[in-house]
């Protein structure tokens, strides 16, 4: 204790030379039954670390004589700290905290011993206040916008009332989700501008420019304004397709979605009868009535007209466009809200902004490469892709209905099978269509082939345990007992799961004393796949695990279980997303909740340890 004390006097010392540190005064009111109202005024630049920050000190309060408090605080101020390189929680000027001490504490004056941290972005000063006020026992009532912080104190909460079980819960909530929407974004937009250089889509670029800039008005400005509406048109459509996939479905509907077999056998299917159409097995045409009607319309002129110009482009490149929205819209399904929307607007405006750009700069029309064999190795190369992808669906299947027939093991063979095949066929030893017995290989075929050989031979140790690193979110899980090299599975023993026994799981925290981390997963979600193969293994994340009962619940399978699953997130947690993880008493007081995948294995541990 004494060397503490001395070690905190000279860290003040060293701060108090380099400008004025401020003394907090804390001011302690009776807050109702059981609880305590903390307040204090911090200048400016000063703030002070939340009783929840994954990094400096934390707030705690103390009960003369060593009983933790449980500490409820409203929603900290979250952002990069420059003192620690990292994320922190914290407060500005007017500070005010509830303190709920132990139950057995007697009625009357009672002594906080308050241990924090406050800082500016040069320097920080720990600093140890004790403050008095008058204490009632009684059932916690929190104040509205309060929650319940984590560590120790949680620990210490009094018995649960209205507030503890109706109060939102210290949530820490990952960036992931927005890197995550921005990525899903930047691949959308990416997969336009793809579908661009696909044999149903590039060689029209040409006849739609002529349209724009061959009109009866011979003005740029006319063209460039057609061109507006052409690209307006196509983002309009996808977006329809994207909002109907949203509207119909509703928010649980949308993440069932991504699970039905049903649907992911659709989605199969189609996949695979676009898989073999790019092959040349057979070609996609749609009902000549409907194009032949919608070309008939885009020829009026005008603003009608070039909107049918729009819906005759989509209809005619449906063929090779198809994919790529199935991937996109597959891809969303796993999210509630209007990312399919947001997904369609994007590829959209991917597909689009080349002709909008055309239209501002003809004379770039000259300069693009000319339609050849090169479209046709496009489109071979692409059936192999889809057929790959739609592996992914039939996978899904196995998993929801717990088949056990494409393991892993048969699911990484053929891809290796297809994505080998794909770099052969550019290599010249697989003859299909697009390349000649005598065709000229440039280099870039050359190194193209080389990848898809080499990207197949890396999927080959997965098949033998192996990690595959990012890929293994895609991927079957390896099977009980697989000693996967710092997998989930082979760590699996050391810290073991429930599945789907919440109640279970609650008896046997109560019977030992520890807390339940719950993990709303999914049998065919990719971003729950990859936080338990490679956050979950690491010996820093199973060390902070190992206190706690572990339950999964899987909220998107076809049975009982996950539609009781479903109605726990739901009503506890006001939420649908997987994965989400929330930490809880035995008499399921949440004390932390987390949402989304993270690769901050810090901030996830972070959260771990607020029990």
């Amino acid at each position: 204790m004494m060397r503490q004390t001395v070690l905190f006097l000279a860290i003040a010392a060293i701060a108090a030379a380099q400008g004025d540190i401020p003394q907090l005064q804390w001011k302690v009111e009776p807050a109702g039954p059981g609880l305590l109202k903390l307040s204090s005024s911090l200048p400016e630049p000063w703030h002070l670390y939340s009783a929840s920050s994954p990094v400096g000190l934390k707030f705690t309060a103390t009960v003369d004589g060593g009983a933790a408090a449980a500490v409820y605080q409203k929603p900290p101020k979250v952002e990069f700290d420059p003192n620690f390189q990292a994320e922190s929680e914290t407060y500005e000027k007017d500070i005010v905290f509830y303190v709920a001490p132990a139950a057995e504490t007697a009625a009357g004056e009672v002594t906080l011993k308050l241990r924090y941290q406050i800082c500016t972005d040069k320097q920080c000063v720990p600093q140890r206040k004790t403050a008095a006020g008058t204490f009632a026992p009684g059932a916690v009532k929190v104040p509205e916008g309060f929650a319940l912080a984590g560590g120790a104190a949680a620990k210490a909460a009094p018995a649960t009332s209205s507030a503890a079980g109706a109060a939102a819960p210290a949530t820490t909530t990952s960036n992931q989700d927005s890197q995550s929407l921005g990525a899903y974004l930047a691949t959308a937009f990416g997969l336009g501008l793809a579908a661009l250089f696909t044999p149903c889509v590039f060689p029209m670029i040409p006849f739609v420019m002529s349209g724009f800039l061959n009109r009866e008005s011979g003005s740029k400005a006319d063209g460039i304004a057609q061109a507006g509406i052409f690209s307006a048109g196509i983002i309009i459509l996808f977006c329809v397709l994207g909002f109907a996939v949203t509207a119909i479905l509703g928010p649980f509907g949308v993440v069932q979605l991504g699970s039905s077999p049903w649907v992911n056998s659709f989605i199969a299917i189609l996949f695979g009868v676009f898989g073999l159409s790019l092959l040349g097995a057979f070609e996609i045409t749609l009902p000549a009535w409907l194009t032949s009607a919608a070309d008939e319309k885009s020829r009026q002129g005008g603003t009608v007209g070039t909107l049918m110009m729009s819906l005759s482009f989509a209809l005619t490149s449906f063929a090779c466009v198809g994919p790529f929205v199935g991937t996109l819209l597959a891809g969303s399904i796993q999210a509630a809200g209007i990312r399919p929307v947001l997904g369609m607007a994007t590829f959209a405006t991917g597909l689009a902004a080349p002709f909008f750009f055309l239209a501002l700069f003809p004379q770039y029309i000259k300069r693009m490469p000319k339609s050849g064999g090169w479209l046709a190795r496009v489109k071979v190369v692409m059936g192999f892709l889809v057929l790959a992808g739609m592996l992914k669906y039939l996978s899904n299947i196995d998993a929801v209905l717990q088949w056990n027939i494409l393991t892993r093991e048969r699911f990484l063979a053929a891809w290796v099978v297809l994505f080998s095949l794909a770099g052969l066929y550019l290599l010249g030893f697989l003859r299909l269509e697009g390349i000649g017995p005598n065709d000229h290989m440039g280099v870039g075929r050359l190194l193209t082939g080389a990848f898809f050989l080499i990207f197949g031979i890396h999927l080959l140790p997965g098949m033998f345990c192996g990690r595959l690193g990012e890929l293994d979110a895609y991927i079957p899980p390896p099977a009980q007992g697989c000693a996967v090299s710092g997998g989930a599975e082979g760590t699996a023993s050391a810290n073991k799961w429930l599945k789907n026994e919440y109640a279970a799981a609650l008896a046997k925290a109560k019977a030992e004393n520890k807390n339940v981390l719950i993990n709303f997963t999914g049998y065919a979600c990719t971003n729950c796949h990859w936080m338990k193969q490679n956050m979950f293994p690491k010996p820093e994340v199973q060390e902070a695990i190992a206190n706690l009962v572990l339950v999964e619940l899987y909220t998107d399978g076809t049975d009982q279980a996950s539609e009781e699953n479903q109605k726990i997130q739901d009503s506890k947690f006001k939420t649908v997303a997987i994965p989400y993880y929330a930490i809880v008493t035995p008499d399921e007081r949440v004390v932390a909740s987390f949402a989304g995948l993270t690769k901050d294995t810090a901030e996830f541990v972070a959260f771990l340890k607020r029990t």
